[in-house]
């Protein structure tokens, strides 16, 4: 599979600046769904912000302490999102440094009467995994916005990718978590991740101008409005790609992705069906198809 980043080849605890009061220290955790890791980023002269601490890591955590000059102290811990590739640092940082952790809420905190449906099936979220015992101290809503020594970061609530997931504003600049990145696509996974929700979101950012996103995982995306509507766009291919396998029979997401993901690598299969899963939802939302039996993770779907 070709290499979607070249360029980008961060080294995995080393600090790198971005910008003035900003910059950045990438986990040990490389993976199919993480990239070459998840990005922790440092906000701030004095009293810092850090927006999404990471996996549970030792070596990521002292890594994180060691990148603080002495007239600098971490006074906030901002999360995107309860998965564990993003959230789990945050609770033994905090002790460390008596700072809170913000966030939206639980991991299953946002979600929709459908998600909660779907999770009381037994549907259980793919990928990265869910950090199940994520808790804020500080539970951010919609347009919240937190102040600190030089520094002011706003959440947007924006799921999809997770019902919890936040984006941070900072000036015309945005943290955006999963939601948008430049290597690869989100996962969107249910019961977890919500695809009208995930367009939603999108179409938010769309109604704005914005200088460079700061992601999850991966660079920095620098033509950050043609990103957002290039996910739009690619979103509502698949779509039309569902609906026209649908044509010619019932089926389920398992089969659709094998269908439709002609040149997935296999082992990245069965997230291509967890996407699969959520475009089906969501045209089950919008009524244009239906289960033949039950809603679960494995249902067979029909057109209307």
């Amino acid at each position: 599979m070709q290499d979607p980043q070249p360029d980008f080849q961060p080294v995995a605890g080393i600090v790198e600046e971005l910008a003035p009061g900003l910059r950045r220290i990438l986990a040990p955790n490389p993976s199919p769904m993480t990239f070459r890791g998840t990005n922790t980023y440092l906000i701030g002269t004095t009293e810092l912000a850090v927006i999404d601490p990471g996996p549970s890591s030792q070596q990521h955590h002292d890594a994180i302490l060691a990148a603080l000059h002495p007239t600098q102290r971490i006074s906030h811990i901002f999360v995107t999102h309860a998965h564990l590739d993003h959230s789990p640092l945050a609770r033994q940082l905090a002790t460390t440094c008596g700072a809170p952790v913000l966030g939206f809420g639980r991991a299953e905190d946002g979600r929709s009467p459908t998600m909660v449906r779907l999770a009381d099936s037994g549907c259980v979220g793919g990928g990265e995994g869910v950090d199940d015992a994520f808790e804020p101290d500080i539970r951010l809503k919609d347009g919240a916005s937190v102040v600190g020594a030089g520094w002011r970061l706003t959440a947007l609530h924006t799921p999809g990718h997770m019902a919890n997931h936040l984006c941070f504003v900072w000036g015309d600049v945005l943290f955006s978590g999963d939601l948008v990145m430049g290597w690869a696509s989100s996962l969107v996974s249910p019961p977890d991740g919500d695809l009208g929700g995930f367009m939603a979101s999108l179409r938010r950012l769309a109604d704005r101008e914005w200088q460079l996103f700061y992601p999850g995982h991966g660079a920095p995306v620098e033509c950050p409005n043609d990103r957002v509507q290039g996910l739009l766009a690619h979103r509502l291919a698949r779509e039309s790609s569902i609906l026209e396998a649908l044509a010619l029979g019932p089926a389920n997401a398992e089969a659709l992705a094998k269908l439709i993901y002609t040149d997935t690598p296999k082992a990245l299969l069965p997230a291509a069906a967890r996407n699969v899963l959520a475009h089906l939802i969501d045209l089950m939302d919008k009524s244009m198809i239906e289960p033949v039996s039950d809603l679960s993770q494995t249902a067979v779907f029909r057109r209307i």
